[in-house]
């Protein structure tokens, strides 16, 4: 029954490194060749086609990301670290792993299987954390946002913390695209989270505050639920002042972040054509239903990629530049124009659900050379 768990188990890691290269087409200078625009253009799943792309703006990039594909099932994972890349690829490492094995026990894939492998994946990190820190003291600041989906048997399930988005673009009245966000934002910026830390912490009135024009937890993240944080979550993690930008004025009395995950299912129908899953560095710059509009009206192959240099092109004209000077700028520059971003697109391909053609297992990493055997057994 669970084919697609026992297959992946013995599947080699096939993750393939390409830069992307501009298409005649597209709407921005296409001079030169962003070096640090990487692209799967399009590729088979279980449902259909995916698009993949990934573009580094931090010295080190902190966007990990992730699909998994096996006959039965396809599963997406995004996560944009903060603080350091190490959260957002111990995520990497682990996630899809724990979801394995907790799914082959179960015999399914639920939206309890799901909310597990979030805190299965969350405790192994602050395990890591608790290891590490007496050597590693910033690891404790180091967490991550993440954006799961995984399609299974005609239904789509959704797991999120933080601002990573999953939006699904359905065909609506006059054949007209829609998009539908999946997800809710956990981000002190929108007043429902506000007002949700606050009834939390009655007693705390600096639990959200107002810092150079942001809302922000404790004065310190936007994000009020990830995977990490450890020194907003434990006590024994607070890191002293001489680590001024993690630094509480005040002892933590409990957790002011959860890993906890929002959950959505959806049984996925005729009119739903795609889904888009991105990190927050997409949606800074296009709306959900721009970002449907350009992949309803543009070939599929390289579609995360036209994506990506849509924001691109945006975060660009906001400093009055063009998007071909923007990309002659070096990594860790690049960041005060944009964020590392992670682009997903999956179609959905009714036709081919329930059909026997064979789809070859393929597990892809975003913007990695690392190619070997897997890492993991199923139980």
């Amino acid at each position: 029954m669970f084919s697609w768990l026992a297959r992946m188990a013995s599947a080699c890691w096939k993750p393939v490194r390409r830069y992307a290269r501009m298409n005649k087409d597209d709407d921005e200078d296409c001079s030169l060749e962003d070096s640090l625009l990487w692209s799967r253009d399009l590729e088979n799943h279980s449902y259909g086609d995916f698009s993949f792309a990934v573009v580094q703006a931090n010295e080190v990039i902190e966007d990990f990301s992730q699909v998994e594909i096996g006959r039965d099932a396809t599963f997406v994972g995004v996560y944009d670290g903060h603080g350091g890349p190490d959260a957002s690829r111990f995520i990497c490492d682990h996630l899809f792993k724990n979801l394995m094995k907790l799914a082959q026990e179960s015999g399914d894939i639920t939206g309890d299987v799901l909310q597990r492998a979030f805190i299965a994946t969350e405790e192994g990190f602050l395990t890591l954390v608790r290891r590490s820190w007496g050597i590693k003291p910033t690891i404790a600041a180091m967490g991550s946002c993440c954006l799961v989906g995984v399609i299974w048997r005609g239904t789509l399930y959704v797991g999120n913390v933080g601002d990573s988005r999953a939006v699904i673009g359905c065909l609506g009245k006059s054949n007209k695209i829609v998009a539908e966000q999946l997800t809710k934002d956990h981000n002190a910026s929108i007043e429902e989270v506000r007002q949700e830390l606050k009834s939390l912490h009655p007693d705390d009135s600096h639990i959200v505050v107002m810092k150079h024009g942001v809302w922000r937890i404790k004065g310190i993240i936007q994000v009020s639920r990830s995977i990490g944080d450890a020194y907003l979550k434990k006590p024994e993690f607070s890191l002293d002042p001489s680590f001024p930008r993690f630094h509480l004025a005040e002892p933590l009395r409990r957790p002011v972040l959860t890993a906890e995950p929002s959950l959505s299912t959806r049984v996925l129908q005729p009119n739903d054509k795609f889904l888009i899953f991105a990190s927050d560095g997409l949606w800074e710059h296009l709306s959900n239903q721009r970002a449907v509009d350009i992949v309803y009206n543009n070939p599929r192959a390289g579609i995360a990629k036209r994506l990506v240099k849509t924001a691109l092109t945006e975060a660009a004209r906001k400093r009055e530049m063009r998007y071909d000077d923007l990309k002659k700028l070096e990594k860790g520059t690049r960041r005060f124009f944009h964020d590392d971003i992670t682009v997903v697109v999956i179609f959905l391909d009714h036709e081919f659900e329930g059909k026997k053609a064979h789809i070859p297992d393929l597990s892809v990493r975003g913007f990695t050379d690392t190619v070997g055997p897997s890492k993991f057994s199923v139980l």
